[in-house]
């Protein structure tokens, strides 16, 4: 019987129903030779297992090969073994290595996972790039440059000439061949990288029946996985990147509701539907799109999104903002308070759940700030690891806000330095909000221990509170506040009131003048 591997802090994120007893990882096991550290046998046997999927799926591989131990590095180092890369290009290497394991975690393990593949690409190809460094900066570059050319709702994408100026000097101290960087950017540019978590998805979805079945969501009645199902009136306020929309695209419109996944998909109700408050007779089962069939609009993706009140919108009542990853703000309103409540704190729950890790910064020549790119594919960590993923960011984000207070611009700097760090500011701050209602939403989740959604709103108490703001006090607090000035009414003189000067000349004596 095949030994199981050793418990020395690389377990992958296994989900409760495949942990089976008889599944090959579905319990820790002791090393061999009473408690001494794995050696280089137990690492090849590991790693066969992860290359060949024995027990383990792709989503659970990277987990083994992203930490920071020599044990971790030994299966990592047996694992690639498998991949031949001789005489391929590096984005067709990376496209097989990506097709192997969905790359989770973190910015710092998925770098150390790249670096692992970039030491074995170099290694079946020695000429190609005089060092891994090399082969790992262009690799980095490239998982970059697919984010910036495929992402969704992108002001503008990289162009050829800008892909090939952030890697000046990259190639350890000199520059990449730009003939080189020139195919590369347009294969990337012509057919985006493939992950493996497309393929499990489908594959997923195939075996439920049509339905797509993600990991650590809640199962809900009829099996469906959506979060939340009502009637919401949405009002634009941004475009992508905070640009200001139009005044004759704000106004109110009513739709059927779905939050499904980390989409927010929005059906057009037929049948003359013209408020909130109207409702279908008979709903159907949750999850299932409305039968009145007027159409849907483009989803809406909330993975990195935060929904908060809009307690400054007094024009409705029972009406929530929300900000998305791509800086598109939107105003809802829900029929009822308790309804606008459930869908604040589903949202933000789904991107909690699934919001991954940013991917750092696009470099350039150019001292600006330049927000991270946020990726679109959903994280497959378990609850757990991704509320110590979010309390890390914060703390992160924290020391960020306070380096940059301390170093203000000068006062008689550029007006260029003082936008810039304007706009920083703000998005520290709008980051520290973020991540503080990402920790408590998943505190509140794993603490509360209830398996369904009703359950956890119903012991977490509803939206997070909103932050507490200062009220407008008099200057002098012995002296009562004046009241405020009563309402001034226009008064009409008459003809004769009016004080005008007009000389009068009798018509006998015009000819004196």
């Amino acid at each position: 019987m095949e030994e199981s591997p050793p418990e020395t802090g690389l377990e992958p994120p296994l989900d409760p129903p495949d942990s089976s007893p008889g599944s090959p990882l579905g319990g820790p096991v002791e090393p061999p030779g009473g408690g001494s550290q794995p050696g280089r046998g137990e690492a090849q046997r590991l790693a066969s297992r992860l290359f060949h999927l024995e027990g383990v799926r792709k989503s659970q591989v990277a987990s083994f090969l992203r930490k920071n131990n020599d044990f971790s590095a030994m299966v990592a180092q047996e694992y690639l073994e498998f991949f031949q890369f001789q005489g391929q290009t590096l984005d067709q290497a990376l496209r097989s290595f990506l097709q192997a394991l969905v790359l989770s975690g973190e910015t710092q393990e998925r770098e150390r996972v790249l670096g692992h593949f970039s030491r074995r690409f170099h290694h079946c190809n020695p000429g190609a790039f005089p060092s891994p460094d090399s082969v790992h900066s262009l690799t980095c570059a490239l998982m970059l440059l697919n984010t910036d050319l495929h992402g969704q709702h992108l002001r503008r994408a990289m162009t050829s000439s800008e892909f090939v100026s952030n890697l000046s000097g990259m190639n350890d101290g000199q520059d990449f061949p730009r003939e080189q960087l020139k195919a590369l950017y347009g294969s990337i540019r012509s057919k985006k990288l493939e992950w493996a978590t497309e393929e499990e998805e489908e594959e997923e979805e195939e075996a439920g029946g049509g339905k797509k079945i993600l990991p650590q969501i809640p199962e809900l009645p009829g099996g469906a996985v959506t979060f939340r199902r009502g009637w919401l009136a949405r009002k634009v306020l941004a475009e992508a990147d905070g640009k200001k929309t139009p005044w004759g695209r704000r106004g109110w419109k009513p739709f059927q509701a779905v939050l499904r996944g980390t989409f927010l998909f929005f059906l057009k109700a037929g049948g003359g539907a013209r408020g909130v408050s109207r409702r279908p007779s008979e709903p159907g089962p949750p999850g299932a799109p409305p039968e009145e069939g007027g159409g849907a609009e483009e989803p809406l993706g909330v993975h990195h999104a935060l929904a908060e009140r809009a307690p400054k919108y007094t024009k409705r009542p029972n009406v929530f903002r929300l900000q998305t990853a791509e800086r598109r703000l939107f105003l809802f309103q829900a029929p009822t308070p308790e309804e606008m409540l459930s869908w604040i704190s589903r949202i933000n729950l789904v991107a909690a759940l699934f919001s991954s890790p940013p991917f750092p910064a696009a470099v350039g020549s150019q001292r600006r700030f330049v927000r991270p790119i946020l990726p679109t594919a959903p994280s497959r960590s378990p609850p757990e690891e991704q509320l110590r993923c979010h309390e890390q960011w914060l703390e992160r984000v924290g020391q960020e806000l306070l380096e940059h207070q301390r170093h203000l611009p000068e006062g008689r700097g550029r007006a260029r330095d003082l936008d810039e760090y304007r706009v920083k500011k703000e998005f520290l701050l709008e980051e520290r909000r973020r991540y503080e209602t990402y920790v408590q939403v998943l505190e509140t989740w794993l603490n509360s221990g209830a398996r369904d959604l009703e359950g956890w709103e119903a012991q977490a108490g509803g939206a997070p509170p909103d932050p507490p703001t200062l009220t407008k006090a008099h200057s002098s607090p012995s002296l009562a506040p004046e009241p405020p000035p009563g309402p001034t009414v226009r008064v009409r003189r008459n003809i004769s009131e009016r004080r005008t000067v007009r000389k009068i000349v009798p018509k006998r004596n015009k000819n004196l003048l």
